[in-house]
């Protein structure tokens, strides 16, 4: 929309002035989002997608909230946290999901895909492991538009919501290793940072990403002695430069490796894909070779993680062993403390919303933001992830091909 306006120009002497007009952009009226947020009832999911702050900065700028009774107990929030914050109080999920927008913190239950409906967006995860075709076959059938945390970019290119609930997990996997090395679960009895006179533990951490950065930095405030691997000689140098310490580093070479492996008594997986499966890069011989009551801790299991012998467990039955190894591989760590799980996650959506009201609608802010675009997996119906289609051999299509033929 464009108004019009005269403006005086100067011409050759003696002809005096002359006006001409000019344009101006009139800024576009935003439109009203209407947002559902269910009660997580999968993955043992404690964490909630927007916080009661959060939802009442939606509301005072004219969107609608539901929100399913119930659904932030998990992180210590209560249905009159979000009435006092504007939001609708739903007592069953059906209500919620006739939201346009759908945010979660874990992926899709099959029984929610059935009460989506045509042209819906839907906000969440999506766990590698536990993904399957009949799954993206659903939300292709319902005409779906998804788009997962994993993949959302931001305006620095990086992953805010991974790089935040990397930041927990970074910190976290330490502690929970601490906890497995102790008698009292099955550990060795040694404790971390050792004490005069006996040696600490020593702890190898595959990936130098953000994780592997809060992993380390912890494991060192705690006395151990930490070893590092990634392919990137820059992530590398960023990691001894931010964590100001000297610690050894390497690239991932399959002999240097295992000769660390063996003598480790923690192992982190913190290796992240930005398209698709995380590499393995631990196989089977190396973790039968490592010390009896070791422990491994894959962070990357969320993306089928990189120890081959990295199975996914949940927080009621967190740990197995194979081969005398202690294996923790839970997808969703951060929901260890979900209260600050959800304040990371709902810094990152709140802004997106906002936004995306402004452009008129989460479709024409996906055309307009290239960022969003990453994260969109399926769109109205079309497959749109490359990595996603070659994994179950369903049909791609170019999100930007979508868009271009649209104009």
């Amino acid at each position: 929309m464009v108004e019009e306006s005269r403006k005086p120009i100067e011409t050759a002497p003696g002809f005096g002035l002359l006006t001409k007009e000019s344009l101006l952009a009139v800024n576009k009226k935003g439109s009203s989002l209407f947002i559902g947020i269910p009660k997580e009832k999968t993955f043992q999911e404690n964490r909630i997608s927007l916080t009661p702050e959060s939802i009442s900065v939606l509301i005072n700028n004219g969107h609608r909230v539901v929100v399913e009774t119930g659904a932030g107990e998990g992180s210590s929030y209560f249905d009159t946290d979000f009435s006092e914050a504007g939001a609708e109080i739903a007592d069953d999920a059906s209500a919620v999901f006739k939201a346009d927008i759908i945010i979660k913190s874990a992926p899709l239950a099959v029984h929610e895909i059935s009460m989506m409906h045509p042209n819906q967006v839907i906000i969440s995860p999506i766990h590698l492991p536990m993904l399957n075709e009949k799954y993206l076959h659903d939300l292709m059938n319902k005409k779906i538009t998804a788009l997962a945390f994993e993949y959302i970019k931001d305006n620095s290119n990086t992953f805010p919501i991974v790089r935040s609930m990397s930041e927990i997990a970074g910190n976290a996997s330490i502690l929970i290793a601490a906890e497995y090395l102790s008698n009292l679960n099955q550990g060795k009895g040694i404790l971390l940072g050792g004490i005069a006179g006996v040696p600490p533990a020593n702890v190898v951490i595959l990936g130098a990403g953000v994780v592997g950065q809060f992993a380390a930095r912890t494991a060192l405030g705690l006395g151990a002695v930490v070893k590092v691997f990634d392919n990137s000689i820059y992530k590398l140098m960023r990691l001894q430069n931010n964590i100001g310490s000297r610690v050894f580093t390497s690239v991932i070479s399959p002999t240097t490796l295992m000769d660390k492996l063996e003598d480790a008594d923690v192992a982190i997986g913190a290796i992240h894909s930005e398209t698709g499966r995380a590499p393995i890069v631990v196989t089977e011989e190396m973790v039968s070779n490592m010390k009896a009551g070791s422990v491994i801790i894959d962070v990357s299991i969320d993306q089928g993680g990189c120890f081959e012998t990295s199975e996914v467990t949940t927080h009621t039955k967190p740990v197995f062993k194979k081969y005398d190894v202690i294996h923790y591989c839970v997808p969703n760590i951060a929901s260890r403390v979900p209260r600050t799980a959800s304040s990371a996650i709902s810094n990152v959506i709140t802004p997106l919303l906002l936004e995306a009201a402004i452009f008129g609608g989460f479709e024409k802010f996906v055309m307009e933001d290239i960022n969003l675009r990453h994260g969109v997996y399926v769109y109205k119906g079309a497959l749109t992830n490359r990595n996603l289609s070659q994994m179950f051999g369903l049909k791609f299509t170019d999100l930007d091909l979508i868009f271009a033929s649209s104009i």
